[in-house]
């Protein structure tokens, strides 16, 4: 019998909100169960001071030039994290903590994708094994250091015993979806970012009044799409010569394009761009197995009604479309269970990322590992 391991995940979305934490009990391979679920969120200040700074990162040099700003938003980002930890008041001798820390910079071009969160300083103020960086040693694989999620994603869908091939749709940030074939299988995974979720919305409704998000899609229900502004920011996108890629971060995109609309207006704009660049992602990506028929939906962006009509619009009837939750699961805490989960499979020194998920080279195994 494999050994059980209490796992703590900590979860910090490009949304910059807060943290979403998740105790799970699992051998890292094929059991798991769920503990405990919470969201803290961050204070004011730190989640105006983030989206400021992550504003004015563009590339690496800008890293360079900001270096003291990011290590002091780091500092506060891990003790907020102690906090959390110290909240649930693990006592447990192999309790291990999987702390993904904050997103600040995503380019796998460049070999770098930077997690604000000081595992050292969490290791001292916690007195845990804390598992962090999870996504260095696949890019250094020649992987793009996401979609991290999908080998977890496949141990739910043959925990819950759901109808394979099934495809999960990740809407955060960033959206991500994974194909599952065989329940047990990780070379029958497949998995890629596939563009905006949540965050040209989120970015509009932050700049333009005292909201930090669109509620439910309701600023969306009640806007208009702008037929022109809407044609040619599909344009601009479709028509990119880019080179094909497997992650992004959300300085990928940019809400430029809307400027002038109102608040409403630009919501649904915006929403509704996002959601045919989901589309149209999620198309090519189940291109690969035609007997994808189920889209199972988890992540803050299931909760935008509008934004889920605009993806499911877009296929035919036999395409189904549902909440993770409808088969018991809380669609707020996958992926802080995933990091609890890919915690274990790191102290284990087992893959948790696959060539058909990120593009690395081979199966490797990831995150640093602090404290004894």
């Amino acid at each position: 019998m494999n050994k059980k391991y209490t796992s703590l995940g900590l979860m910090s979305g490009t949304s910059g909100d807060g943290i979403d934490a998740s105790i799970i009990l699992s051998d890292g391979i094929d059991h798991f169960e769920t503990v405990k679920d919470r969201y803290f969120e961050y204070d004011s200040g730190i989640y105006k001071e983030f989206h400021l700074l992550k504003e004015r990162i563009a590339n690496v040099n800008d890293l360079k030039k900001l270096k003291k700003e990011i290590r002091e938003l780091e500092r506060k980002i891990t003790l907020h994290h102690a906090k959390v930890v110290q909240e649930f008041n693990l006592d447990q001798d192999n309790c291990l903590v999987g702390f993904h820390g904050q997103t600040i910079y995503h380019n796998p071009e460049e070999r770098i994708s930077l997690q604000l969160g000081d595992g050292k300083l969490l290791n001292q103020l916690t007195q845990k094994k804390i598992i962090f960086n999870f996504r260095k040693n696949d890019i250094q694989n020649g992987g793009e250091g996401a979609p991290l999620t999908p080998i977890f994603h496949q141990l739910l869908v043959n925990k819950n015993k759901i109808k394979l091939p099934v495809c999960i749709l990740n809407i955060g940030g960033i959206s991500n979806a994974t194909i599952i074939k065989k329940p047990t299988d990780s070379s029958e995974i497949y998995s890629r970012d596939i563009g905006p979720g949540n965050c040209l919305i989120d970015a509009w409704v932050r700049k333009n009044s005292d909201k930090k998000f669109d509620k439910e899609g309701a600023l969306a229900a009640s806007g208009k799409k702008n037929e022109i502004i809407f044609e040619q920011a599909q344009e601009l996108y479709f028509n990119r010569k880019k080179k094909e890629k497997l992650s992004f971060d959300t300085n990928d995109f940019d809400i430029s394009f809307s400027r002038g609309l109102s608040l409403e207006d630009g919501a649904k704009t915006l929403t509704v761009f996002s959601a045919s660049i989901i589309a149209d992602q999620l198309s090519n990506l189940i291109s690969k197995d035609s007997n994808v028929k189920e889209f199972l939906i988890c992540g803050g962006g299931r909760k935008n009604k509008i934004l889920l009509h605009e993806i499911s619009k877009r296929f035919s009837d036999n395409i189904s479309f549902k909440l993770i939750d409808d088969y018991g699961l809380n669609g707020d805490f996958i992926e802080s269970q995933a990091f609890a989960f890919l915690a274990i499979r790191s102290y284990k020194n087992i893959p948790i990322s696959f060539p058909n998920t990120t593009n690395c080279k081979k199966p490797i195994t990831g995150g640093e590992i602090i404290g004894n």
